[in-house]
């Protein structure tokens, strides 16, 4: 086992490390071998009233932060950018420590965090309004102002990504924050606060408050003081906290929640490239990943190749200690260990063909084979509900307008891809499928520029590119009467 050091396990409150009012701490669990890490601060209501009051100082109109140029506050971001780089390889080991994502796939993507923070940096002296020639003597113009005290509650499946989706537009329109990071993976996000320190941000403007979602959740939620909301995470959660946000102040919300995306692969594909870039959808971060893509539709023409493939290749997919070079480590906890099984045990029992895995990996730690049915049915329980982990669903299909129906037919909307060498079939698909994000032979391609987001119950909002920053920020029309006209 790698020695990690666990720096921080504090709260981090007004640029300060302290611990909960009440005094408590809550274990935070290694999935490779289900031993405490350490014992982290735990936040409640007492904690976040604080962080709500830092963070409601820090944006008073005539605070550090609000008088500050936007540039600067670019300039912020750029160097908090760097020092992620500079600490990427002990981000990425305390996340592997502490989610079981392999050690590789955990440093490229503080680097990716890193490219969120610097593309918002550049957005920060960006933000425009417009003038409007409106109707009568007057001058009309628009201004666009930081939506105020923002609560940011992020998951536990790419900890440092979501905390930088949510920190970098907030911070480049001039918001403040306060974090709640997910019980299961506090660390990084504690780590990322010592750095935001360093980096020169006032205090109050960044507030990092690990703790339960009924506690320190719920408060901030329903806290009078906060003007928006922003979640990642299930869909049940989310209405919840979309029901708490209107109760006391209609918070603005943002919520990027749950999926089950259809990946259609048409029979003019190249069955070994479509049989990886599917495989890649399901099982990229052990299938933890809100947008997988887990329901596989291959047409009956190359149907019964393609499940031997992709039986083949989940059957080769390493898995094991995330330290070393692996393709997937273990499950994120025993919760989402043992929900993963029952959906496997479901699948088999629903009359699913298991072509690879099946069953869990080992009597030590929370894996799981990277598990493939085939000959999979819309109404079978593993065609219609979120897993969150390593299975992958095919399912046959025919025509065009049966799969696109059938590929709709979901309370999810957030990614889909197609498979296929026809620029019209892949267009049509683009156009037809509702979500959020449609990927065309490829999948799950995410960048710092485009928006992502969900249609239906997969969310509101969007986070990253220009939408992303927009979440953050409330439109001021200013309308001015101008003299008469003068005699001529």
């Amino acid at each position: 086992m790698v020695k990690v050091d666990v720096k921080y396990t504090k709260l981090f409150i007004n640029n300060e490390w302290v611990d909960a009012v009440s005094k408590k701490t809550f274990a935070t669990i290694n999935p490779q071998d289900e031993t405490v890490i350490t014992q982290v601060a735990e936040g409640d209501k007492a904690d976040v009233d604080l962080a709500v009051s830092a963070a409601r100082k820090a944006f008073h109109r005539y605070s550090p932060w609000r008088t500050m140029d936007a540039s600067r506050r670019g300039l912020l971001l750029l160097k908090l950018a760097d020092l992620l780089e500079a600490q990427a390889r002990y981000l990425a080991e305390l996340e592997t420590l502490d989610c079981g994502k392999p050690v590789k796939n955990a440093e490229e993507e503080v680097y990716f965090s890193a490219s969120v923070l610097r593309y918002y940096a550049g957005k920060a002296d960006k933000i425009l309004g417009n003038t409007i020639p409106a109707d009568g003597e007057v001058f009309s113009m628009t201004i666009k102002e930081p939506v105020g005290v923002c609560a940011q509650i992020i998951p536990w499946n790419y900890p440092i990504p979501m905390l930088a989706w949510k920190i970098a537009p907030a911070l480049a329109a001039g918001c403040t924050v306060i974090v709640k990071p997910a019980e299961q993976t506090p660390l990084t996000a504690l780590a990322v606060a010592a750095l935001i320190k360093e980096a020169g941000f006032p205090p109050g403007v960044v507030n990092i408050v690990p703790g339960y979602g009924p506690t320190a959740g719920a408060a901030l939620t329903h806290h009078p003081d906060v003007d928006k909301v922003a979640f990642t995470g299930s869909t049940e959660v989310g209405k919840l906290i979309l029901g708490a946000s209107s109760l006391v102040n209609l918070k603005r919300t943002s919520l990027e929640l749950g999926g089950k995306s259809p990946l259609v692969i048409f029979n003019d594909a190249d069955v070994e490239k479509a049989a990886q870039i599917a495989h890649a959808a399901a099982f990229a971060n052990g299938g933890q990943c809100c947008c997988a893509g887990t329901r596989t539709y291959v047409q009956s023409g190359i149907y019964d190749q393609f499940i031997l493939k992709a039986g083949e290749i989940a059957q080769k997919r390493s898995v094991g200690n995330p330290f070393d070079d692996v393709q997937q480590g273990p499950q994120i906890d025993k919760e989402m260990y043992t929900k993963v099984l029952d959906y496997i045990k479901a699948g088999k029992s629903e009359g699913a063909k298991c072509m690879a895995g099946g069953d869990k990996l080992g009597d030590k730690g929370f894996y799981i084979k990277p598990t493939v049915f085939a000959d999979v049915k819309d109404d079978m329980k593993i065609a219609r509900e979120e897993i969150f982990g390593p299975v992958q669903s095919i399912l046959k299909f025919d025509t065009f307008d049966e799969v696109v129906d059938r590929a709709n037919d979901t309370n999810y909307g957030l990614g889909a891809g197609v498979i296929t060498n026809d620029i019209t079939t892949a267009l049509s698909f683009a156009k037809h499928v509702r979500a959020g994000s449609v990927w065309i032979n490829t999948y799950d391609h995410v960048t710092s520029q485009t928006p992502f987001g969900g249609f239906k119950e997969s969310g509101l909002g969007r986070e990253l590119g220009e939408e992303g920053i927009n979440q953050y920020l409330e439109i001021k029309t200013v309308t001015m009467a101008l003299p008469n006209k003068p005699q001529l």
